[in-house]
């Protein structure tokens, strides 16, 4: 075993707000048990975790013995499956299927991430409301646009492949439909043909976004 597991579990701690003392003795360890191994990294010594420490950490932590080995992904994090366009063409990369994607991001505690994707946002169009860089999440129907999404900021993809974060409304004939910007010189897509849309559930502003 590594340093890199040390470096693991300062990004949880970092994450979760715990501090090296909290999370050792949470995990029924001394309070020092964390401290001796950034101590002893300092001294430039072997990595001294054992197997055992670290089955007892994870919980603690939020995530999996194998994501502290670097064999997993956290319990609780989200694939950013790609990038849609508040204004810019994008082409969405969608592989949360397979649990692939950008990079991914801690689960916010007031959602589950089962069925959740997350993308960033690129362009400006949707600006005051999301900026460049924000977090959308959202649940993806299989193909279609459900009543739900009508009227709302929603991601969506047109007969092109290209993702939009925009207000859906109804076109001017059925299968249609109009995709509005939030900033009045952003521009407003009309009559698309969708593939399908699905509503934002959850913003991150940028600085809130975590990295796992």
């Amino acid at each position: 075993m590594d340093y890199d597991i040390l470096d693991r579990i300062e990004s949880r701690l970092e994450a979760t707000g715990l501090t090296a003392r909290q999370a050792s003795i949470q995990s029924g360890n001394s309070a020092d048990l964390i401290r001796n191994w950034q101590r002893t990294r300092l001294d430039g010594k072997p990595f001294p975790g054992k197997l055992s420490k670290l089955v007892e950490l994870a919980p603690v932590l939020g995530v999996t013995t194998e994501w502290l080995l670097g064999q997993d992904f956290p319990a609780r994090s989200v694939a950013v499956a790609g990038k849609v366009g508040a204004g810019a063409t994008v082409h969405l990369v969608d592989d949360h299927a397979k649990g692939d994607g950008l990079y991914h991001i801690a689960c916010p505690p007031q959602i589950e991430p089962s069925g959740m994707v997350a993308v960033e946002i690129e362009g400006t169009s949707m600006e005051p409301v999301y900026q460049p860089g924000d977090i959308l999440l959202y649940t993806r129907p299989a193909l279609g646009v459900p009543t739900e999404a009508l009227n709302r900021i929603c991601i969506a993809e047109d007969s092109e492949g290209r993702a939009w974060v925009k207000q859906v409304k109804t076109g001017t004939a059925k299968g249609l439909f109009n995709l509005l910007s939030a900033n009045p010189t952003g521009q407003n897509l009309l009559d698309v043909h969708l593939r399908w849309a699905a509503p934002v559930r959850l913003h991150l502003p940028a600085e809130f976004v975590r990295r796992v």
